[in-house]
């Protein structure tokens, strides 16, 4: 292989944008293979925002890997030329007994944390028994604004071919060759297959298809918003406390619920994995989401949900590593590698992805 690689990008999410832009980045030629528009409304990534969060407490490799990714992010912002990142913080419940474990293994990781005081925040179901840490530099991506952003830089770089409305038709995991349902045949030096849950039907990996349910909400039935500057609270007479609130996991009374704030143009989302749910397909069509809304009312991860208008409701699918239920990226074959990506974690971990597919390539010359 020369210096000059050509490498194929098969899905237009926020794998598949942030790899080839790390790729043109590299000098390489880079081809992006988009079934959908791009960015396309229909990709796991097209969302209004995603946690950001770094500290995983007894993984001090996961967090370092976090930690980096966190940098990368940073990077992309300057690169973009736009904001990407809201810094309002992450905050997690955590069983009171091991707080001060916690809080001396993220300061020993490099992580800063507090704890909030309760009436600084707006009201959150954090479980009996457990206290909320906040990393203060966790946050939110804006979701739709990185492949806004990302497709605007590589559509002005040369070398690039963002190629929408490409449907794959197979692939050979032998020789990394790609057909699309055209009949054109497109083959690169190395291939990344980044297309969602439709990559299952690509290339055999050992993922597993998941449907989560997601409800999005306005701010709460009378409330006023109140300042928007950094360090206001919006707990002023009247406010609800949902300006620069961070995000927050470990909810309800599974403790596995989540939301993420209102903000920059965003609803308030909430959802639990409590309603993730094994599927053999993507089409929702003629499931009833009335069970899964109930189940996230009685889940308790907004106390006082009853005062927050109903804003849409939204169903996703995403495909994650059978054995751990985490992200996967699998080298298929010499030239050819997939990713699955599992909801906000790997949305947060992209840019990671897209390092090791520059590397690939480099190691492949």
């Amino acid at each position: 292989m020369s210096t000059a690689a050509h490498v194929v990008v098969v899905g237009a999410g926020v794998t598949g944008l942030l790899t080839a832009v790390a790729c043109a980045r590299a000098g390489h030629r880079v081809t992006v293979l988009e079934r959908g528009p791009l960015p396309n409304p229909d990709a796991t990534s097209h969302d209004q925002h995603r946690a950001l969060r770094t500290l995983l407490p007894g993984d001090p490799d996961g967090t370092a890997r976090r930690l980096a990714a966190h940098r990368h992010w940073e990077d992309l912002e300057t690169l973009f030329g736009t904001p990407l990142h809201r810094r309002v913080g992450t905050l997690t419940a955590h069983p009171a007994e091991r707080v001060d474990a916690l809080l001396a293994e993220a300061a020993g990781a490099g992580v800063p944390v507090d704890l909030p005081a309760p009436d600084a925040l707006p009201p959150l179901g954090l479980p009996p028994g457990t206290v909320g840490v906040r990393e203060r530099t966790g946050g939110v991506l804006l979701a739709d604004r990185v492949l806004r952003a990302a497709a605007r830089w590589l559509t002005a770089r040369p070398g690039v071919a963002l190629r929408p409305h490409s449907t794959v038709r197979s692939v050979f995991t032998g020789s990394g060759r790609i057909v699309l349902d055209t009949g054109e045949v497109l083959r690169g030096d190395l291939a990344l297959l980044a297309g969602g849950p439709w990559t299952r039907r690509l290339a055999d990996s050992p993922v597993t298809l998941y449907r989560q349910t997601m409800l999005y909400l306005g701010r709460p039935d009378g409330a006023v918003v109140g300042g928007s500057g950094p360090g206001d609270s919006g707990s002023s007479p009247g406010g609800d406390r949902w300006d620069d609130a961070p995000a927050a996991g470990g909810l309800g009374r599974a403790g596995r619920g989540w939301v993420l704030p209102p903000g920059a143009g965003t609803l308030l989302k909430l959802s639990s994995d409590t309603v993730c749910r094994p599927v053999a397909d993507t089409d929702s069509r003629g499931e009833d989401q009335q069970p899964y809304l109930d189940r996230l009312a009685a889940e308790g991860v907004l106390p006082d949900l009853e005062r927050y208008p109903v804003a849409g409701v939204r169903v996703c699918h995403y495909t994650a590593d059978t054995a751990t239920g985490g992200p996967l990226l699998t080298r298929v074959s010499p030239g050819l590698w997939t990713r699955a990506a599992c909801g906000g974690s790997g949305f947060s971990t992209a840019p990671l992805v897209a390092e090791r597919i520059a590397e690939a390539v480099k190691e492949e010359a």
